[in-house]
């Protein structure tokens, strides 16, 4: 039997295991699924005979590398800055190890060591970092292939609520972490490069510059600028690119209301306030309104974001129930936007019945024999219920894919890395398509931003 050892048992966790569990028998695989939680992960095996569920607290390290040791691979689920301590222990004990989250430069500086040790540590290999680098290669390598030469590249990735499911004023449920929703564009400005002019959207303008995209069959969505656009032209061989941008997709009005709670200062994470947990949802609201004798918050807010009554705005705040005076936070020393969290969490919750969506958008501007071409491929993916949701499945499907092919020696490549090599996503695209995660492509006509060559 071959060890996997999955540390982290939450929610993107669910069909990376029911995946790799459903290959024990025939793959001759044993899954030791660790978490804080036993209850968890004893959840998760759902009593398989080649699983066995544990309680690890990784920062015990004795407990940590005796598991590590036992394993042939190591795949790791928990949060980004815990990856680095279990990517050391992998190269003490010599064990390729699988995560979906970006690389960081802590663990970049490990490459050479795992290069040494003939170790794959496989980074990026979910969702959106995954399935965004795997289907955009794939692309780009075809058009270079007959002699294309890129001059635009968009990507747009959003977890959304499917169609159905839909029952809110603002389009949206949360499938993932809401913590990361509300912090959405803080810590620097969003950079990215149009018709050869580099482009900046400082934090408080973010939700004000939006995309608009359509996808066959699911409506219009707007898209708004990730981070850092730039950080990848490199990595994908784009360097002389004109135009490269990647966002995050939302329903058409999610990003102007929004950008209402980002104006009052509701998502800043920076400070506490005080006697928060005794707060009411409408004095979170006042707090940050100027005092009046005689105004109502509601008057207060209306004038201070010039809200018209009768905009459907109004409607999304009185939604979040803003201005109710008998809901607490009862949260103790809680930033703004911890609270916020608090109250969208209550509001945004999948239901029982509920599903969600993934929808995913690339364009690709290339030359070819002299013409200006396009290609648009859009992937739309739902849930199947709360448990084994369309996030869980994008995010968890590739990497219990990548780790089956590192144990099967099908990815060979050592050393610290992301899935854009055709070894790697071409036969991981194919058997995603097998689970639904299917990509259309189109020619279309090329757009650009300046067909007229016109302006800057």
């Amino acid at each position: 039997m071959r060890t996997i050892l999955i540390i982290g048992a939450g929610r993107s966790a669910s069909s990376l295991i029911k995946y790799l569990l459903n290959k024990a028998e025939t793959e001759r695989l044993h899954l030791i699924i660790a978490d804080l939680s036993l209850e968890l992960a004893q959840k998760k095996t759902n009593n398989h005979p080649n699983a066995t569920p544990i309680q690890l607290d990784i920062a015990n390290i004795e407990e940590r590398q005796q598991q590590i040791r036992k394993a042939d691979i190591v795949i790791s689920m928990l949060p980004a800055h815990l990856h680095v301590e279990i990517a050391e222990d992998c190269i003490i004990f010599k064990k390729h190890m699988v995560t979906a989250s970006y690389i960081s430069p802590k663990m970049q500086e490990l490459d050479a060591q795992a290069k040494e040790n003939g170790l794959v540590f496989m980074n990026e290999i979910g969702l959106d970092p995954g399935i965004d680098h795997m289907s955009a290669m794939k692309v780009i390598d075809e058009i270079r292939e007959k002699g294309g030469k890129m001059i635009q590249f968009e990507s747009f990735c959003g977890g959304l609520v499917a169609p159905e499911s839909d029952t809110n004023l603002w389009n949206y449920k949360f499938s993932w972490n809401p913590r990361n929703v509300v912090l959405a564009g803080q810590g620097g400005v969003s950079k990215f490069i149009q018709e050869g002019k580099y482009k900046y959207i400082p934090y408080n303008k973010l939700f004000r510059r939006t995309e608009f995209l359509e996808v066959e069959g699911f409506g219009r969505f707007e898209g708004y600028a990730n981070r850092d656009s730039l950080k990848y032209r490199s990595i994908y061989g784009l360097d002389n690119i004109l135009t490269m941008y990647r966002g995050t997709l939302r329903r058409v009005g999610f990003s102007k209301a929004w950008d209402m709670l980002v104006q009052l200062g509701m998502t800043d994470d920076g400070y506490t306030m005080e006697n928060s947990e005794n707060m009411s949802y409408r004095d979170f609201t006042n707090s940050f309104l100027a005092y009046h004798p005689t105004d109502s918050v509601e008057l207060k807010l209306r004038h201070y974001l010039k809200i018209d009554q009768d905009d459907v705005i109004w409607d999304k705040f009185m939604e979040l129930d803003l201005f109710d005076s008998s809901k607490k936070i009862e949260l103790k020393n809680a930033t703004p936007a911890q609270i916020l969290e608090k109250i969208l969490a209550e509001k945004w919750a999948l239901q029982p019945n509920d599903k969600d969506m993934i929808v995913m958008y690339h364009k690709f501007g290339y030359e070819l024999n002299g013409q200006q071409k396009q290609i648009d491929s859009t992937m739309v993916c739902l849930g199947d219920d709360q448990i084994y949701t369309a996030m869980a499945k994008t995010v968890g499907l590739p990497v219990a894919m990548a780790t089956l092919q590192i144990l099967n020696g099908n990815i060979k490549t050592p050393g610290v890395q992301l899935p854009i090599k055709k070894e790697v996503y071409e036969p991981i695209l194919n058997e995603l398509e097998t689970f639904g995660v299917i990509f259309i492509e189109k020619e279309v006509p090329y757009m650009g931003y300046n067909p007229n060559n016109v302006g800057s």
